[in-house]
C-alpha cells in the first residue's frame, strides 16, 4: 500500500527535527512520501525543513481559528487533498515514530484487509522519562473511550474522507482530530485494532492543545460538554441512543455557572 506521512505542526522547532528523521528512517522498502503542513511557524523550523528539502514537501497554510485543534484539523484536511498514498499515517511536530512502525503497520493492514484503522499503543515521553501509554478499559460503552493520541493513529484514506464527508470534523472548537476519529471507529464502525507493541513517542508537553486545558478548569468543563453533544449527534445519526445522561446533565448543569472564555 502507498503511504503518506502528515507531518502537522506550528512553532514546533525543539522537535521537529527528530519527528522528521524519525520517518525518513523507517524500516520500510516501499516509499512513503512524507508531507509536512505548517502554519507559518515562527521559530527555527523553516531552517530545519530546509535541511531535508529532498526527503520531504512542506506546505504552508495560514490558521483559520484561534483555536489549535480547529487549526490541525485543517492542516491535515490539507494533507489529504494533496497526499497520494491509501494509507494515511498522522504525526504530530512534537511526537516521532519508532523506526518499524510502517513497516508493521502496513503488515497489520495487509493480514487484515478489512480494518480501517490501526491504534498503536505509543510510549510516554515527559521530559527524558519514557513510559507506556495506558489505555483504559471503561466500563461504560456509551462513553467516548480512552483516547488514543493522534501521532498513533493510522487510517486508510478512503475512511477519513468517509469522516470528512459526514462533516465530523465542523464545529466543536475545543475537540480535537483524535478524538473524533477515536469515537467513529471504536464506538461506531468497530474497524479498528489497537496494536499491543508500541510504534510511535508521543511527548507529553504543557503547551500541546491537550496539555492546556486543566482538568476540571472551565475550558475543561466546556470541552466535555462538547464532547458530550457529540457522541450525542453521532449515535443519533447512526440510529443509536446515547445512555450517558446523568454525566451530560451535570456537565450542562456546571456550564451555565462557569465563565466563557
Amino acid at each position: 500500500m502507498k503511504s503518506s506521512i502528515l507531518i502537522t505542526s506550528f512553532n514546533k522547532g525543539q522537535y521537529i527535527d527528530e519527528c522528521i528523521l524519525s520517518c525518513i528512517n523507517q524500516d520500510y522498502a516501499d516509499d512513503a512520501e512524507i508531507l509536512v503542513l505548517d502554519n507559518y511557524s515562527e521559530d527555527n523550523s523553516d531552517q530545519i525543513f530546509a535541511k531535508y528539502k529532498d526527503k520531504i514537501k512542506v506546505f504552508k497554510k495560514k490558521r483559520v481559528s484561534i483555536y489549535p485543534a480547529l487549526n490541525q484539523i485543517d492542516l491535515i484536511k490539507e494533507g489529504l487533498s494533496i497526499s497520494n498514498g491509501n494509507l494515511i499515517y498522522l504525526l504530530d511536530g512534537d511526537d516521532f515514530f519508532l523506526k518499524n512502525k510502517l513497516l508493521n503497520v502496513n503488515n497489520i493492514f495487509k493480514k487484515n484487509p478489512n480494518l480501517e484503522v490501526v491504534y498503536d499503543t505509543s510510549l510516554k515521553k515527559r521530559g527524558n522519562k519514557l513510559s507506556t501509554y495506558e489505555i483504559k478499559t471503561k466500563l461504560n460503552k456509551n462513553v467516548w473511550p480512552s483516547i488514543i493520541n493522534t501521532s498513533s493513529i493510522s487510517i486508510k484514506k478512503e475512511f477519513i474522507l468517509e469522516i470528512l464527508n459526514k462533516k465530523l470534523f465542523d464545529d466543536f472548537n475545543l475537540l480535537e482530530i483524535d478524538f473524533r476519529i477515536n469515537v467513529y471507529s471504536r464506538n461506531i464502525k468497530k474497524n479498528y485494532i489497537i496494536s499491543k507493541d508500541a510504534y510511535t513517542v508521543y511527548r507529553q508537553l504543557d503547551d500541546s492543545i491537550m496539555g492546556n486545558i486543566k482538568k476540571y478548569s472551565s475550558k475543561w468543563w466546556q470541552k466535555r460538554k462538547q464532547a458530550h453533544e457529540f457522541m450525542k449527534i453521532m449515535y443519533l445519526n447512526n440510529g443509536l441512543e446515547y445512555h450517558n445522561k446523568l454525566d451530560f446533565l451535570l456537565t450542562n448543569f456546571i456550564n451555565k455557572f462557569i465563565k466563557t472564555k
